[in-house]
């Protein structure tokens, strides 16, 4: 009796071990979203769950997560400009820094817009006042134009208040992808 009463006690001890160590990690590593919505079309689809990498050292053209502006929901976005940055779009193309950046991930979406330009023109000055990205702080957009909240609407976003790097579509296993896109710093 004595000797599983021991082995009782090793299997309970490691089971607690198992969820102590899952719930560090969710908490602060990693953990699993779905995203909510229409304005990451067609690069996510709603109802779709992602892998969010929480320690990542966010980039331009990241895939993030951030609390709603009323905090009931997780928005899903992409990082258009970091600290520094100037950003302006003209006749639907981004410049970036007095550069035009190619914008691959929108190809799927803009083919099937006909209602003129895909993103509306506007410079990071009319918008905000200012005239690049403040020290901690990130501009984000949907990758649907047309149908997001994002910085043109909420401003720019603390980089603290990040979730953090939405790296893969996780679900359904059909799309399992990378969400990764290869910038030019």
């Amino acid at each position: 009796m004595k000797h599983f009463l021991s082995e009782a006690f090793e299997f309970i001890v490691s089971i607690v071990i198992g969820i102590a160590v899952a719930i560090l990690l969710t908490t602060f590593v990693f953990q699993q979203v779905q995203v909510d919505g229409h304005s990451m079309d067609n690069t996510l689809q709603d109802g779709e769950r992602l892998f969010l990498w929480k320690l990542a050292k966010i980039n331009r053209f990241d895939v993030v997560v951030l609390d709603s502006p009323d905090k009931t929901k997780l928005f899903v976005k992409r990082v258009i400009g970091m600290p520094g940055d100037s950003i302006e779009f003209k006749d639907d193309q981004l410049i970036l820094n007095g550069q035009v950046v190619a914008e691959p991930y929108l190809d799927s979406k803009k083919s099937e817009y006909t209602g003129g330009k895909f993103t509306e023109d506007f410079s990071l000055e009319e918008l905000t006042g200012e005239s690049t990205v403040p020290e901690g702080k990130v501009f984000v957009m949907g990758d649907n134009r047309q149908n997001s909240t994002d910085s043109r609407v909420i401003g720019f976003v603390d980089m603290d208040a990040l979730h953090g790097q939405a790296t893969h579509i996780i679900w359904p296993l059909s799309e399992f992808s990378s969400l990764s896109v290869d910038s030019k710093d």
